[in-house]
């Protein structure tokens, strides 16, 4: 809830260390009236001080990464899931592929460097760079399990080209592994001469072959072409040399330093309202080198720079260290230090390294969400019942249980959408938002209210919005407007229907519903499930616990935009497929077991239900394990009735934008379930309609 109104949008581009930093510290000391939104293509954003760590096996993936869906989560901002492509400096919009521009106050651009190596012939279709560190940390990964005397060819003899070739020459120790490292001069020439000695040696110590003055002409399945012709052997080839600035960075317009942003004292480029950190930008008053350890010591002044823009208080300036230890590992549990032309190595070193990386990470792990306000020393009964001991969740988490609905609804409890005339339905629903993006959260609102229609094999035909936005000024209203109405009429549009218009609000928080109508000649109902059916989901369960250990901070990252995915995933093929079927609904606030109880209640049947066979999303069985619930477990709990047989508590998740449930006919199911999972959904056949009346599990 906010308490005050929201009126500036400050855009985080990139997830590097600097805005890693910057999103930890606005959590701890957040800027009223500010909306932070953070840019990154993917939920991770790896460390690289433990990269070669993690290649040579000293560190899992999970201990690599920092997680931007629990940062952004901590820091109250919206986390878009997408590759920034451009920024318009003067309409002040940031362009990201598949959502409308996001409008910017003020920016901060961290996106660090990528490679020039795809621009040798062969090397995109064959080989891998080592930035963006997060695809070459995926690929080395599948690699090392299934390697086999390998070959392995770094390009690029710097320090970083050096650590990766006995990184991967250790973790690969016992499969006989060829490892070479090529350079088109001299290797790490950027070292002093007692470092670059001492690397000499434990490169040597490692195996590695060095290959200089050797310039690569094409990459291809096997290997590499030289300049000289001699071709080498590699099964897994990699770039560490060839860093540059992204493409789409030359044409925002902004002053650079080759190709890189420049920037000021203050960290602002030529346009004020835009900062720049990291590899990405180029310091004009004190230029350093590309190094992760600036990045690190820059959030600070950014975040204290950030907040004076957008508060209009005084900027203070960044002044870089003159020089840095710089630690360095050596494949085993062994690094080097290098600072002011002294260099050491040993195990010792190591310690220190590891014991300084794991700190960083830590303060990323070491996240406590805000507590709730205190409650006032008198009140009336039952008010702090009513509260729980949780946050109320957001989407299906947050509607009214199922008993509750029965017994003040009736007779007018039951089907999905309602048939106001022969072959028109009509249904409406709203959702109270689960996360802070409006673009995200339409589509799942819309996806989810068009469920219903699905479920009644209908095809969407128009439908109205109702919106309520947080308190915000009125340029942030439009803007939040614009990014909802037209993901809205991008979703509705291409289900086949229109908005034809819709109600709006200001209120404590983001909520969105749409009421449709749908066309059909024949509308499938609850009341058709026959004995000997068989029931098949079109998607998995579990958004309802992984969303709210989102919200606790307890979810994985990756997790959260898995499930966030499959919600967004329209049921519109899902409908046609199905449309033979005998009776089916759409999973969504009473969870698995509510809606097939409703089923089984209207058309007077029961069921046999087969667990194992039911399909859940990544993380959600062991988040349920941990005692993760939603806020509207307990009610759906009581809303299912009696089951005979084990259950798991999932059978009692509220889903949002859930999958379609229907009963088949036999000689219907393995077409129906083979055109579903051609059309991409996750379908399985989960039980089957029985005659007992008995809701009974196996």
């Amino acid at each position: 809830m906010n308490s005050l109104p929201l009126t500036r949008d400050l855009v985080l581009i990139g997830g590097g260390h600097t805005h890693a930093l910057v999103l930890r510290k606005w959590g701890m000391n957040p800027l009223p009236g500010v909306r932070v939104t953070v840019i990154n293509p993917g939920p991770t954003a790896p460390y690289s001080g433990m990269l070669p760590g993690f290649v040579a096996g000293h560190y899992t993936r999970d201990e690599l990464d920092i997680d931007l869906v629990k940062l952004a989560r901590f820091a109250g901002a919206r986390i878009i899931n997408g590759y920034a492509t451009g920024i318009d400096k003067d309409a002040k919009t940031i362009q990201v592929a598949g959502r409308p521009p996001i409008a910017y106050d003020v920016a901060a651009v961290d996106v660090g460097i990528t490679s020039a190596m795809p621009d040798l012939p062969g090397f995109t279709a064959h080989a891998i760079p080592a930035k963006p560190l997060g695809t070459f940390a995926s690929r080395w990964d599948a690699f090392r399990t299934q390697a086999v005397a390998p070959q392995i060819a770094i390009i690029g003899g710097g320090v970083a080209g050096a650590e990766l070739a006995m990184a991967m020459a250790y973790a690969l120790r016992d499969k006989q592994p060829t490892v070479r490292l090529i350079e088109q001069s001299s290797v790490l020439l950027a070292l002093g001469y007692k470092a670059r000695k001492k690397m000499l040696a434990a490169l040597d110590a490692n195996n590695i072959e060095i290959v200089e003055y050797a310039e690569v002409t094409e990459i291809f399945a096997d290997g590499i072409v030289l300049r000289n012709g001699r071709t080498i052997r590699s099964d897994f080839t990699t770039g560490a040399a060839g860093a540059k600035p992204h493409d789409w960075v030359a044409k925002i317009g902004l002053d650079l330093h080759e190709g890189f942003i420049t920037v000021d004292a203050n960290l602002q480029s030529s346009v004020p309202e835009i900062f720049a950190v990291g590899d990405c930008a180029h310091l004009s008053h004190d230029p350093r080198p590309k190094a992760g350890v600036y990045a690190v010591r820059q959030a600070p002044v950014l975040f204290d720079n950030l907040r004076a823009v957008l508060s209009g208080g005084a900027l203070r300036p960044y002044r870089p260290q003159s020089d840095y230890l710089k630690l360095i590992s050596l494949g085993e549990k062994s690094a080097l230090a290098e600072r002011f032309g002294t260099a050491y190595e040993g195990p010792l070193l190591w310690k220190l390294k590891d014991y300084i990386d794991r700190k960083f990470m830590d303060q990323f792990e070491e996240l406590e969400p805000m507590a709730a306000p205190d409650l006032p020393h008198k009140m009336a009964l039952g008010v702090k019942e009513a509260l729980g001991d949780k946050p109320m969740c957001g989407g299906c988490g947050a509607k009214v249980g199922r008993a509750a609905l029965q017994n003040v609804l009736e007779s007018h409890f039951g089907d999905d959408a309602a048939e106001v005339q022969p072959g028109q339905v009509m249904s409406t629903d709203h959702l109270r938002a689960l996360t802070n993006d409006p673009v995200l959260m339409t589509r799942i609102a819309a996806v989810h209210a068009l469920g219903d229609i699905w479920a009644m094999g209908a095809k969407p035909q128009a439908a109205t919005a109702s919106l309520i936005l947080p308190r915000m000024s009125a340029i942030l209203q439009e803007r939040t407007m614009a990014e909802i109405m037209t993901t809205a009429s991008e979703v509705f549009a291409k289900a086949g229907a229109k908005i034809i218009g819709g109600h709006s609000s200001l209120g404590d928080e983001l909520t969105i519903g749409f009421t449709i109508t749908g066309l059909t000649k024949a509308p499938i109902t609850l009341a058709g499930a026959k004995p000997g059916d068989q029931l098949i989901l079109t998607k998995p369960i579990g958004s309802g616990t992984i969303m709210a250990a989102e919200m606790a901070g307890k979810a994985n990252g990756a997790d959260v935009m898995a499930c966030l995915d499959l919600m967004v995933q329209d049921q519109a093929a899902a409908s046609a497929i199905l449309g033979k079927a005998h009776a089916m609904t759409d999973i969504t606030g009473f969870g698995l077991a509510g809606h097939l109880r409703g089923m089984c209640d209207a058309s007077d049947v029961g069921v046999e239900l087969h667990l194992d066979a039911i399909p859940l999303m990544d993380g959600a069985l062991e988040l349920s394990a941990a005692g993760v619930r939603s806020s509207l477990f307990e009610d759906n709990l009581i809303g299912a009735g009696a089951i005979d047989g084990p259950v798991i508590d999932l059978l009692f998740d509220p889903q949002t934008a859930g999958g379609l449930l229907a009963a088949v006919a036999p000689k219907s199911v393995k077409t129906a379930l083979k055109e579903l999972q051609t059309a991409g959904y996750t379908a399985s056949v989960i039980g089957e309609i029985t005659a007992t009346g008995r809701f009974k599990t196996c």
